[in-house]
């Protein structure tokens, strides 16, 4: 067969296949009118690969007809070039889909991804760490390795003990500082109490008006009668109180203060029926008993005192001559410690009966520096 009539059965077969193609396209064509829009896509999508593939197929026919007339070095450079194009276009291909897959993903999905390489590194590299403690372990004799395990049990608890120690050390000193403070400072003010009325009976009894106090003559009057009646033995001093208003004032001995006063209650002519105020003090060297009686027959006021032994302070109740007396002996013996004897309920008003000391002694330490 000639070479022109093989060309002319070519050209044949390609104007018949190129019918075949617009014939297919039409009929494509009009079956994507009558299709949705989806399988329009799809028909698209394989007409088109149909027709590359058919492009292709002319393609490597032609080039084949081209090598079979060109010479073989020619021929191989051709197939290397055609080799190397479609390596390009398929690597092309392959970074486009990546790009729209990686589009496609939302952003939680990559922040997963980079969670999931940081945990695997983390996880790899703590591996990496074990493996190292574990040679290392094997390398050190069983007998060190014990004791350095002992050591890293045991140091947190030390720490502990430790902090928990010097933390009850502070406690400690700061509650002995605190009490230490508070007895110095319960000794100042006593020292200064105790120099400011020293320093006003020096003042008063420097001052004292040359003229008698109007409550002289009353004061006489009953020094008399208590001597007469009770015994010259039984005041230890007596006098004006120019500080208070001029009553007079009696000093009773502890062994006659209840004689005296019970003469006062029942005299006739004296009748101090009324006592307006009981209360005691602590001087550090001996502690009083005041009581401030008050007669409407005559008109008058005077102040009965006693002093007692600080360290057992003892003296006889008042409540069967005045009732008046009951509570407020109850209260001297709370926050004095004063005893009175045959006090009808001699008890604690204000404190507990569990309460330790007596608040208004001047040496009084509290329990609780803080109260």
């Amino acid at each position: 067969m000639s070479e022109k009539e093989d060309l002319v059965k070519q050209k044949a077969a390609a104007a018949a296949k190129a019918k075949a193609v617009a014939l297919a396209r039409k009929q494509a064509k009009g079956e994507a009118a009558e299709k949705p829009e989806v399988e329009t896509d799809i028909a698209k999508q394989k007409a088109a690969a149909a027709a590359k593939a058919k492009a292709a197929a002319l393609a490597r026919k032609k080039a084949k007809a081209e090598s079979a007339e060109k010479p073989e070095g020619e021929t191989d450079i051709t197939k290397q070039k055609a080799a190397a194009a479609a390596k390009a276009k398929a690597a092309a291909l392959a970074r486009k889909k990546a790009k729209a897959e990686s589009a496609e993903k939302p952003e939680v999905e990559t922040d997963i991804a980079k969670q999931k390489a940081a945990a695997a590194a983390k996880a790899k590299a703590a591996a990496l760490a074990r493996k190292k403690a574990k040679a290392e372990s094997v390398e050190k004799p069983e007998g060190e390795t014990d004791i350095a395990k002992q050591k890293a049990a045991a140091a947190p608890k030390a720490a502990a003990l430790a902090r928990k120690k010097e933390s009850r050390d502070n406690d400690d000193d700061d509650f002995e500082n605190a009490k230490a403070k508070a007895i110095a400072a319960a000794k100042a003010k006593a020292a200064a109490a105790a120099k400011t009325r020293t320093t006003v009976k020096e003042s008063t009894e420097d001052n004292t008006p040359d003229e008698p106090s109007p409550n002289q003559a009353k004061l006489d009057r009953i020094v008399h009668a208590i001597e007469r009646h009770v015994g010259q033995e039984a005041l230890i001093d007596h006098y004006i109180n120019r500080l208070s208003k001029d009553v007079p004032t009696l000093v009773a001995n502890p062994d006659t203060y209840f004689s005296i006063a019970k003469f006062l209650r029942n005299d006739e002519q004296l009748n101090f029926s009324y006592l307006s105020e009981l209360h005691g003090t602590d001087f550090e060297s001996h502690m009083e008993i005041y009581v401030h009686l008050h007669s409407f027959n005559m008109n008058q006021s005077v102040a009965l005192k006693v002093k007692l032994d600080r360290d057992s302070p003892l003296i006889p109740s008042l409540v069967p001559l005045w009732s008046g007396a009951n509570w407020p002996e109850c209260e001297a013996y709370d926050l004095l410690g004063i005893n009175f004897q045959e006090h009808p309920d001699l008890k604690r008003i204000l404190l507990g009966d569990d309460w330790k000391g007596y608040p208004l002694r001047k040496d009084y330490q509290p329990y609780d520096v803080e109260v």
